[in-house]
């Protein structure tokens, strides 16, 4: 990754046009070829970008970035106040928060949360999409894949269903039944988990890790 700080002009024609007046900003160039221009605010989104497949073609003063439609933004450097190169890596990618990864240890210990009979295949089952957080088997030994998220939405619901899509071409494992547990879950995934035969398990942190919640019960 590319950062360099300058007073730069910015001009961006294609589809629309568009005129950044001088001033200092950062230009960011990854590796993907993508090149961005960010101001001191507006938080990660940038003035201006432009996605790859993209090209850069620097001349003294100004670099032209040219994408294979046409489309072109002029950056007009006045002075360069800082121009670092450095090495990112490979991406590992997003893992879950610390919440997410003890709900998944502690519902692999305590399967029985999931219903009598329950027994643990074993935790991060490995997909060709990605690993499911549990996989067990129920009382009658049908298969079941859990997915464990603190906040179940939308998109937790549909990564499940990619997987049990998968895992039921696998006849050593189908029938496969999904069970999307999580801390809270959104109205909205419910709906749209019970519509696709998925059961919804809302999932008690601290009655998991075994902690008697503070309040008074009347029974």
């Amino acid at each position: 990754m590319r950062l360099v700080i300058a007073r730069c002009q910015v001009d961006y024609a294609g589809r629309v046009t568009a005129h950044l007046p001088m001033a200092t900003r950062l230009l960011l160039v990854k590796a993907d070829g993508s090149v961005s221009v960010h101001s001191d605010d507006r938080a990660y989104k940038p003035l201006n970008w432009m996605s790859p497949p993209c090209w850069v073609t620097e001349e003294p003063d100004t670099w032209t970035v040219q994408n294979k439609t046409g489309e072109k933004l002029v950056i007009a450097i006045e002075e360069v106040l800082h121009d670092s190169q450095h090495e990112m890596g490979a991406e590992p990618g997003l893992v879950k928060d610390g919440v997410e990864a003890h709900l998944q240890e502690l519902l692999a210990e305590h399967i029985g949360t999931l219903g009598t009979g329950y027994s643990l295949v074993r935790r991060e089952y490995p997909t060709a999409i990605g690993p499911v957080d549990i996989l067990a088997r129920d009382e009658g030994g049908s298969t079941v894949a859990v997915e464990i998220k603190r906040r179940g939405e939308i998109d937790g619901v549909e990564q499940l269903t990619r997987y049990l899509e998968l895992l039921n071409r696998d006849p050593l494992l189908a029938p496969v039944q999904g069970v999307f547990a999580a801390q809270q879950i959104k109205p909205q995934a419910r709906t749209l988990a019970e519509d696709r035969g998925i059961r919804c398990l809302t999932l008690d942190y601290d009655a998991l890790r075994g902690i008697e919640p503070d309040e008074f019960r009347l029974f």
